[in-house]
């Protein structure tokens, strides 16, 4: 960098203990999916993180004894010993390129069902777990409060030698036995661990003196605390109980990684907090407080907003979770000055999705996320096509797009042909309703590549039939023509056609894209789809209509965003809207103006005044080209070599599913099919 260099400062070595981080770039703890169940996909991806420049890379939770078990989700393990060959996989593979390695070490309390182990849950008092499971926590007596402290001090021994250079203290996300002390809300306790705020610190300031002993200076110990619990004056506040904590504790760790409490405000969606740094009213007072370095998140991408917080004294590291997924090379990019090539996080919360469902971590603008291993695959690097290849895509929405721009990356002479006069299909639809702005950047960043890139020529307004995809004359053919929404009531629920009048107005998902709105109310909204998009829709109608009901089988609204910790956000925007909300009951007619519903579990129809119905049920892919080319080849009148369908004309899915979808067309192209099938992923398979 040159001298004076304003974002210098940023890669500055900061000192954490006994240890020295390269820069300010910290990858705080991120579940992954991979867990102690898939060592090498969870080294290979930790270590492209340290390849990308952060100079910490952190495990998930890594659960400390049978007592704290996550099944079905896979978390991290060190319970004993046989833990550290897959440990040591994971730090070998960060210290490669020059990171430190972390470990989230975690007892989870009520939060662990022990659904695997069949072990009694632990919690400060007796109560119900917080999982969905018929099963109440033990009250800790005073032993297993010593047990706690005594297996603390066995994972932070073992975490040294699996090579880690930092070991956390977790009191956060209300998710570890720490935090379930620090609690007012979850400590009942009238013993010396509860009650006052100096006893309910009590456990945590212990945790964190066998820490620093354990450690004995060839590691360093980091704090995680939630500030705030953002339960108001029940729980505990930042500038009540969260400061005082900071103070009591504020020279123990060597390391303070700050946030707020739970998980579902530590990773708010870009959807209810569209903008950067949403915690910084929470946590910017910590470094008043300690002299050691301060860690924190905000889901940051600016590296102004970046430079700024590192002057003003907020924080000595960036933190990051979700844009070290989003891209993984964000800090060598800005190392770079490469601003314009940062992949930013669209704060859709997919990668969280991906730990609710135990699956490896995937992400809306990094298809390659999670794959790093298994797929072989790199965020930065594609081979080039093994000949010279010309290829036509057919559509400019996330699979499009994606594939397009590999294709050119790869070396091939693309042709990307959209139908209409913009570029971005489903997700400049999307993008454009209330919440979902930053979504945007999903056809920003690879349309600003594509423009750059010299072997890609662009068309809009360019509608393709069979005839001028043989008239073009590329020999390999990629079908991105999307999907439409169904008119017809088809969901998730009902296989049958809605009896719908002909007087009805009858609006769709795509009619709302295309600015065709109801011009009144009231406006009955059907979900089911029962993902995301109606209580979107739901929204936009009510701030336009004031007179919205939303009717779907499913038990809650938008069921489907509970794994992108919004659901509860989504329903209360609704009920804020005086929006009408019935669940659990399909449509059964429409006609002269009145919608009938019926209960799921039997009862009574009820009638619905409607002046239009918005049905969001159901996608019908658009492959009409491809069965049209098929049937031309199949006559032998096109010399096409390859005709791939992708995205959702091939399967109608999420966005991060049509990415990855036109990223795995373009990184198998040339490829032998045998192959393909043959090497479709490689598999860790435990040895017997």
């Amino acid at each position: 960098m040159a001298k004076n260099d304003p974002y210098e400062i940023l890669f500055e070595p900061v000192r954490i203990g006994p240890v020295t981080a390269r820069n300010r770039f910290y990858q705080v703890p991120h579940c992954c999916g991979f867990g102690h169940i898939k060592p090498r996909g969870q080294a290979a991806m930790r270590a492209m993180k340290a390849a990308g420049g952060w100079a910490v890379v952190s495990t998930e939770e890594t659960e400390i004894h049978p007592t704290s078990d996550l099944s079905p989700y896979a978390e991290q393990r060190i319970w004993d010993d046989r833990d550290l060959p897959a440990l040591r996989l994971m730090t070998e593979s960060v210290h490669e390129h020059g990171a430190l390695a972390a470990v989230e070490l975690a007892h989870n309390g009520f939060h662990a069902a022990n659904l695997f182990t069949r072990m009694p849950s632990l919690a400060p008092v007796s109560m119900s777990i917080n999982t969905l499971y018929p099963k109440q926590a033990r009250a800790m007596d005073k032993r297993d409060i010593g047990n706690l402290r005594l297996w603390h001090r066995r994972a932070i021994r073992l975490a040294k030698q699996a090579g880690f250079d930092i070991v956390y203290v977790y009191a956060g996300h209300h998710m570890s036995t720490a935090h379930h002390f620090l609690n007012p809300v979850y400590n009942q306790r009238s013993d010396e661990y509860g009650g006052s705020l100096e006893n309910r610190v009590r456990l945590t300031r212990e945790l964190l003196d066998d820490a620093r002993e354990e450690a004995a200076g060839d590691c360093a110990v980091a704090f995680r605390f939630a500030v705030d619990d953002m339960e108001g004056p029940d729980g505990m506040q930042a500038d009540e109980e969260g400061r005082a904590v900071v103070e009591m504790l504020a020279e123990l760790p060597d390391l303070w990684d700050v946030n707020v409490a739970g998980w579902e405000n530590d990773s708010v969606t870009s959807r209810f907090e569209p903008g950067e740094g949403a915690q910084e009213a929470y946590t910017s007072f910590v470094k008043q407080v300690t002299s050691k370095p301060v860690v924190g998140v905000g889901r940051y991408t600016s590296p102004d907003h970046m430079v700024a917080l590192v002057r003003k004294g907020v924080l000595d590291f960036i933190g990051a979770a979700r844009p070290s997924i989003s891209d993984p090379f964000l800090p060598e990019k800005i190392r770079e000055r490469r601003f314009e090539d940062i992949r930013e996080c669209i704060g859709c919360n997919i990668c969280v999705s991906s730990d609710s469902h135990g699956v490896p971590i995937r992400c809306t603008q990094n298809p390659t996320m999670g794959e790093e291993w298994r797929r072989q695959w790199h965020p930065e690097l594609i081979p080039p096509v093994r000949e010279p290849a010309r290829a036509l895509v057919v559509g400019a929405g996330p699979a499009g797009l994606e594939c397009a721009l590999q294709l050119a990356n790869r070396n091939c002479e693309v042709t990307l042909a959209e139908a209409g006069g913009r570029l971005g299909g489903r997700v400049l639809s999307e993008s454009a309703l209330p919440g979902l702005s930053a979504w945007k950047r999903v056809r920003d960043f690879r349309v600003r590549k594509l423009e750059q890139m010299g072997n890609a020529e662009i068309y809009l307004e360019s509608p393709m039939d069979a005839g001028t995809v043989i008239e073009l004359g590329a020999p390999h053919v990629f079908v991105a023509t999307g999907a439409t929404w169904r008119r017809d009531g088809i969901g998730r629920t009902s296989r049958k056609p809605l009896a719908v009048d002909s007087s009805m107005a009858v609006l769709t998902p795509d009619d709302i894209f295309a600015g065709r709105y109801p011009s009144a109310g009231p406006v009955v909204v059907y979900d089911d789809d029962q993902c995301y998009l109606a209580g979107v829709i739901a929204e936009l109608l009510a701030e336009q209509t004031g007179d919205v009901t939303f009717i779907t089988p499913a038990g809650v609204v938008s069921p489907w965003t509970s794994y992108t910790l919004e659901q509860a956000r989504v329903q209360a925007r609704l009920v804020s809207l005086d929006v009408g909300i019935l669940t659990n009951r399909s449509l059964s007619g429409a006609a002269g103006g009145t919608v009938t519903s019926s209960c799921l579990f039997g009862g009574n129809d009820l009638a619905h005044e409607c002046a239009a119905l918005v049905l969001v049920t159901e996608r019908v892919p658009d492959d009409s080209l491809a069965v049209s080319l098929r049937g031309n080849i199949a006559g032998g009148g096109t010399a096409i070599e390859t005709l791939q369908v992708i995205g959702d004309a091939l399967a109608p899915g999420l966005i991060a599913d049509a990415v990855f979808s036109g990223h795995l067309a373009a990184r198998d192209f040339q490829r032998d099919p045998d192959e393909v099938e043959r090497e479709l992923y490689l598999r860790e398979i435990p040895a017997l």
